[in-house]
This record gives C-alpha cells, structure tokens and sequence, in this order.
C-alpha cells in the first residue's frame, strides 16, 4: 500500500476526487479530533466523505453512533430502556454505565449544588481534555460548563492497583480499555495513572497488560 502522513487541511477535492499534492486517496485513517469536520479547514475531507468518495475510518458517523458521551445519558436511563423494549440481558449490563444527564442551562443550578458527587465531560471532547471532578470546579470554570455542551456523570472512583517502583510499593489509580471491531473484543488493556483523569505522565504508569482468567470445572 501507498501511504502518507498529512495534516488534514492538505487534502484537496477535485473532480470528485480527494488527493493530497496529486496523488488520490482512496482510504484515510482519520486521527482528526474534530469529529464531525466543522473546521473550515476540513472541508475537503467532509465532502468527500458525505461524498463517498472516500473510506474514512473511524468517521462522523462511528463517533456519533459509538463514542458521541450524549448517548450515555440514555444509555443510563433505565425508564428509557425499558420503553425501547431492551431484553432483560441487556438491561442488566447497561446498570454498570453510571447516571449521566445532559447539562442546560435549566439543569445547571441543581447539578452545582450537588456538583460533589458528579464528573462533568465535554460531549465532544477526548483525552481527558477540558474535564472535572465536580468537587475541584470552580465558579469561573462553571459560568462555561452550565451554558451547556458537557455531560454530568455520577462519579464512581477508580480501582487502585500496588506496582512496585524502586523497590517501593505505591498505589495507582486503574481503568480497563477494551479495544474491539464488530462487536468483538479484539484486545483487553489497562491505564495505571495519578491525578484526576487516565494520563501516560505519572511515574510507573501507563498502558499495562490484563490477564484474563477463566474458572476451572
């Protein structure tokens, strides 16, 4: 396969077809954070995608459908499960997603006075970025989360693990990644971390394996 590695503002739309200085693009393996391609400087890839003229992967639909932090909020609502007509299966694993509500400006005073015990996340944010525990938020950091665009989630602390580092023991703050493709899991990975949200900073952290064990007859 030919392939290059360009900054999406450098594709073109031409005829119908997407290229980089000439040379067509068939496939883009997207890592633009702009998920629905509303900068202007993502045009061309927007089109063509709307377009099909070109396989984007993952695109504006997957994130929408997959990873969007809007749909939590009905994914953790079990009066709207239920109206969907959701197996009991089903409804029993969608427990595990914490209590998430759109934040509005007609929300956002009862969600600041119980602030303490909520996570507030942007609804198209990634990274960690621009998110806080509602116990640290300050006023001036409120004014933006209650004008909406964010999420507030129930807070559920994170496991801990001990590593050893220095021939020291020291705890650290654990969350799983399942990585999968069509609805199998392809890999299973840890984050160990410090600080308020998963990082790749703290000493002894980082990505970590996960042993998956099975009980024996």
């Amino acid at each position: 396969m030919d392939a290059v590695i360009a900054d999406a503002s450098q594709l073109r739309l031409e005829a119908g077809r997407l290229s980089h200085e000439g040379k067509p693009i068939d496939l883009v393996y997207n890592r633009v954070t702009d998920f629905a391609f509303n900068q202007p400087e993502h045009k061309a890839l927007r089109d063509a995608y709307r377009d099909g003229a070109v396989v984007v992967t993952p695109n504006p639909h997957n994130h929408a459908l997959l990873a969007d932090k809007r749909n939590l909020s009905l994914l953790s609502n079990p009066a709207m499960l239920k109206v969907w007509g959701l197996e009991p299966t089903h409804l029993a694993h969608l427990k595990s997603v914490p209590r998430t509500v759109l934040v509005t400006p007609e929300n956002a005073e009862d969600l600041w006075k119980s602030r303490k015990g909520l996570f507030f996340k942007p609804t198209g944010g990634h990274g960690g970025k621009a998110v806080y525990r509602g116990d640290k938020v300050t006023k001036g950091v409120w004014a933006e989360i209650g004008r909406g665009g964010y999420v507030a989630q129930t807070l559920v602390k994170p496991s801990e693990r001990m590593i050893r580092i220095d021939d020291a023991f020291q705890a650290r703050k654990m969350d799983v990644r399942l990585y999968t493709y069509h609805g199998q899991v392809l890999l299973v990975a840890a984050r160990l971390y410090q600080g308020q949200t998963t990082n790749f900073r703290t000493p002894g952290g980082g990505f970590a394996p996960v042993f998956v064990t099975f009980p024996t007859a």
